[in-house]
C-alpha cells in the first residue's frame, strides 16, 4: 500500500516501545501493518492516527521515519518521548517544547510547528553520543540548549525534506549532569529500545548498591512517557 492509498492525519513517532505504550493505551490503538511497516492505529477524536517505533539513535530514527512516510501519507508528524535535562534544577516530568532542534553532527537547525497552547522555548540537542562531561554540557547550556535526545533532528530532517509539518513533545526523564545515565546504563537497552535483560542481570550482580538509583531512573522514565503522551494527545486534540 502506498501513500496515495492510505493517508492518516497524524503519525506519532517514538524511539522506544516504552514511549509508545502510553499512546497505545490512552488512544486504544491497535497493532496493524501498512505495507512493510508495523504501526498502531486508531483515532483521536475525528483524526485518524498511526504510531510507530523507530529504534534509538539518528540512523534508526531517520530510516524508520522514511519507511513510515513511504508507506503512508500524513498531514503531520508528532515526535513523542523522553529527553534529558542539561541542568540540576529542571524537575523530572517537565514538558520540553523547543523553539529549535539542533543536529549535533551537522549543526543543522529545525523548527517544529506549533501545536496546542504551549510556548516554545530553548534548543533541543540531538546526537548519537551520550553526553556526560559537565564542561561540554555547560557549554551547550550556554548556547541555549535545554535538553538532549538522540532522534528528533533526524526525524525533522526527513519531514522537512518531504514538506511535512512536524512537532515534538518530549518530557524530562533524567539529568545528564547527575551521573544517573552512564555508558554502562545506556547499554542496558538494545538499539530498538527493548531491555537487554542479560546486561541488566550482569549490571545488578556487579552493582547491587545501585538498585535504588536505577529504580528512581525507571520511575522518572515512566512519569515522563506518560506525561509526553498526555501532552501530545491534548495538543493534537485542541
Amino acid at each position: 500500500m502506498n501513500a496515495a492509498q492510505d493517508h492518516p492525519d497524524i503519525a506519532f513517532i517514538c524511539a522506544m516501545p516504552m514511549e509508545l505504550r502510553p499512546l497505545v493505551r490512552k488512544l486504544s490503538l491497535r497493532r496493524t501493518q501498512i505495507g512493510p511497516v508495523v504501526v498502531h492505529r486508531g483515532s483521536l477524536g475525528r483524526l485518524d492516527v498511526v504510531a510507530t517505533v523507530t529504534g534509538m539513535g539518528t540512523r534508526l530514527a531517520r530510516r524508520g521515519t522514511e519507511r513510515l512516510l513511504d508507506a503512508v501519507g500524513v498531514d503531520k508528524v508528532v515526535v513523542v518521548g523522553i529527553t534529558g535535562a542539561v541542568d540540576d534544577v529542571t524537575p523530572i516530568g517537565t514538558l520540553v517544547l523547543p523553539e529549535v532542534v539542533v543536529d549535533a553532527a551537522t549543526g543543522a537547525e529545525y523548527r517544529p510547528s506549533a501545536v496546542g497552547p504551549g510556548t516554545a522555548k530553548g534548543k533541543m540537542w540531538t546526537g548519537d553520543e551520550l553526553l556526560t562531561d559537565v564542561d561540554v554540557i555547560a557549554g551547550l547550556r550556554a548556547r541555549g540548549v535545554v535538553s538532549l535526545d538522540m532522534e528528533t533532528a533526524a526525524i525533522a530532517e526527513v519531514c522537512q525534506g518531504r514538506g511535512i509539518p512536524w512537532s515534538v513533545f518530549r518530557v524530562i526523564s533524567d539529568r545528564a549532569t547527575d551521573g544517573s545515565v552512564d555508558q554502562e546504563v545506556f547499554h542496558l537497552s538494545h538499539q530498538d529500545g527493548t531491555p537487554n535483560w542479560a546486561a541488566v542481570g550482569r549490571y545488578f550482580l556487579t552493582h547491587p548498591g545501585r538498585i535504588p538509583r536505577m529504580a528512581r531512573l525507571a520511575k522518572g522514565a515512566r512519569l515522563a512517557t506518560e506525561a509526553a503522551a498526555d501532552a501530545a494527545i491534548r495538543a493534537c486534540a485542541a
